[in-house]
């Protein structure tokens, strides 16, 4: 979902100002670097970075039925397939309202 969408689905009557991209923003936020592959798991519905200190990320009791990621691997939002609409979004806090903001 991008930051607009989300405004909307925050506030659909807030008037939007399209300003443009500032000095130093980014338009294609990284998430997992290639750095971090060696250490990166994929699971049904997210990914898991295990630290390389203990050797945890070679640890089967840490890693379970995840899958490495492919060497070079990087998550950026440029590459990313999967998009919640502002729909999806009013359902998912439909659903989980009774535990939003509890730790």
């Amino acid at each position: 979902m991008t930051v607009t969408e989300l405004a909307s689905a925050i506030s659909p009557e807030a008037k939007q100002d399209v300003v443009g991209i500032r000095p130093g923003e980014k338009l294609h936020e990284q998430t997992i670097g290639e750095e971090d592959a060696a250490f990166t798991f994929e699971y049904p519905g997210h990914y898991k970075i295990l630290p390389s200190i203990n050797n945890w990320g070679r640890s089967k009791e840490r890693i379970k039925d995840g899958t490495p990621v492919p060497e070079g691997f990087c998550y950026t939002r440029d590459n990313n397939t999967e998009w919640m609409s502002i729909d999806e979004l009013n359902q998912w806090i439909d659903v989980n309202a009774a535990s939003i903001g509890k730790v």
